[in-house]
């Protein structure tokens, strides 16, 4: 990178890429980018409570239910109860939408042959800032939610 404006014009063009590749991936699977954003949240996080579900997507309360009616009646998720307080209700992940590892496959693959050219090294230096900047643009997003008026 010969300037930092070329830096973030690269980065920002890899930030549109991944985010196009992934409403193409949702829309190939007969899901909206939001629903398959919420099915990979809850298959790294676990059961989430609505609430919680709703602050990781960036979803109000009315559209965060209808979001998890619509998981839900497909048969990707189900509402149970807290074990530690039944009046609440956890979220929990049952399935995932069928096709979408065939349908994320040709990049995966596509992928794995870029990084089979990265020493062991290299791919610690990359992988630790997958981990670092996901916490980064986390807490950021957080940060913007919480300043809403």
């Amino acid at each position: 990178m010969s300037t930092p404006a070329d830096a973030s014009r690269v980065y920002r063009r890899y930030l549109s890429a991944v985010l196009l590749h992934g409403h193409a991936g949702a829309k190939a699977c007969g899901l909206s980018a939001t629903d398959l954003y919420a099915l990979n949240t809850l298959e790294l996080a676990g059961p989430l409570t609505p609430g919680a579900l709703g602050a990781r997507t960036g979803l109000t309360t009315g559209p965060t239910t209808r979001l998890i009616d619509r998981l839900e009646q497909a048969g990707y998720v189900r509402r149970t109860a807290d074990p530690e307080d039944r009046r609440k209700v956890i979220v929990e992940p049952v399935g995932r939408p069928a096709g979408l590892d065939e349908v994320v496959a040709p990049a995966r693959e596509e992928i794995a042959e870029i990084l089979r050219d990265y020493s062991p090294d290299q791919l610690k230096v990359l992988f630790d800032y997958f981990n670092r900047a996901a916490d980064a643009y986390q807490r950021a997003a957080e940060q913007l939610r919480d300043a809403r008026p």
